[in-house]
């Protein structure tokens, strides 16, 4: 009998050892076939000459502060020709004094209201269909109110992508650096999910986008009934029409510094929460192909990092297993180095030994919540 158990034990930990090992592929792959694109991806160095009239359009709700302290970086844009369409969506703030009084400064500002109604609940998508339906211009350049642009030229670097074929334009949103203790891994997580959607997006499997700073055309918006096979979900306004509407041959990308558009993460554990909770819940209407690749991701970065640790306590190959980790971290190192400089992290590089093992586990924390869970309210 003992010997049973004793050879029992060798197999499981056998079996371990080799599904630790298919994590380490896996991850490999991930990090070596997908994400190294974006190490070597180029943006522009000088500033394109854009011609093509551009609607910037912003949705808010009880957003008088941001749009006083955001809104004219936007309106004030070194560009020739563009208006921007502001859906003022049920505020009852003072909303409607900001937008009004800068109306009278900026003539290229329009602001669509919408009132609330007792039987009709509105939601974000439904503001920026109206939204885009005001707009006069074919190519649409969407942000949040609470967004800063980082230089005068966002529109003209964003808007420069726009060609025959490319409809939809895949930009990068940043958080602001504060002491919050909460900044540094929430800054981690948007360049590890930007990571990951813009690399799909230069291997041709664009997935997903971020509506803080994202472009497409009218006419694919309306082409494809917009928002209508999604409605009934609070979010996805962004992702889930990138994900069912982009693909290799229409979707390009934009990472210069200059088109960057900022904005304040959260400073709470709830509000945080509650934030990631809306996003990750559209996740499960991804295309299928989409869901297999990030759950792969997410489930062998998990495991990896479990099954290191169950070496180290069964002793089981515990240098060989050692050795593996710290070759992937060295991998992560070479390839991550130039891209979290690209997209404003490069002070987060060395957090990445124990942000990376926080990160996995939170994507399958927070995917399973998001599949379970429903989310009510966009604001």
């Amino acid at each position: 009998m003992p010997d049973y158990y004793s050879s029992l034990e060798t197999y499981l930990h056998i079996a371990l050892f080799i599904l630790f090992q298919l994590c380490f592929i896996i991850q490999l792959y991930y990090l070596i076939g997908v994400h190294s694109r974006l190490t070597r991806y180029k943006p522009t160095e000088q500033l394109p000459e854009v011609l093509i009239p551009v609607s910037v359009i912003i949705s808010a709700r009880n957003e008088a502060k941001n749009l006083q302290e955001n809104l004219p970086a936007i309106l004030q844009q070194n560009y020739t020709d563009f208006e921007v369409v502001v859906i003022n969506d049920c505020s009852y703030d003072t909303s409607d004094i900001v937008l009004e009084d800068m109306q009278r400064e900026y003539p290229h500002l329009k602001v669509v209201t919408i009132t609330e109604h007792d039987r009709f609940k509105t939601g974000k998508k439904f503001a920026l269909t109206l939204g885009i339906k005001a707009a006069k211009n074919e190519y649409l350049l969407f942000t949040d109110a609470d967004c800063k642009p980082a230089s005068e030229h966002w529109i003209t670097l964003m808007a420069a992508n726009f060609s025959s074929s490319a409809q939809i334009i895949l930009g990068y949103s940043p958080y602001y650096k504060t002491r919050n203790f909460l900044n540094p891994f929430i800054r981690f997580e948007t360049i590890k999910t930007a990571i990951s959607y813009l690399s799909s997006a230069l291997g041709g499997n664009p997935y997903m986008g971020i509506g803080r700073n994202l472009a497409y055309t009218k006419s694919l918006f309306f082409s494809q009934k917009g928002f209508a096979s999604h409605m009934h979900v609070i979010s996805g306004d962004d992702d889930l029409f990138v994900n069912q509407h982009a693909t290799s041959g229409n979707t390009a990308i934009e990472i210069h510094p200059d088109a960057f558009m900022y904005t304040s993460a959260k400073t709470t554990i709830t509000s945080w929460y509650r934030q990631k909770k809306r996003h990750m819940g559209v996740g499960k209407l991804y295309k299928n192909k989409h869901r297999r690749m990030l759950s792969f991701d997410a489930i062998s970065g998990s495991l990896f990092y479990i099954l290191l640790i169950l070496c180290f306590i069964f002793k089981y190959e515990p240098l060989l297993a050692l050795g593996l980790f710290v070759f992937r971290l060295i991998l992560q190192l070479i390839i991550y180095v130039k891209i979290f400089k690209k997209l404003s992290g490069k002070d987060l590089i060395w957090y990445l030994p124990i942000f990376d093992i926080i990160y996995y586990m939170y994507l399958n924390v927070f995917g399973l919540i998001g599949t379970f869970l429903k989310t009510t309210q966009w604001k």
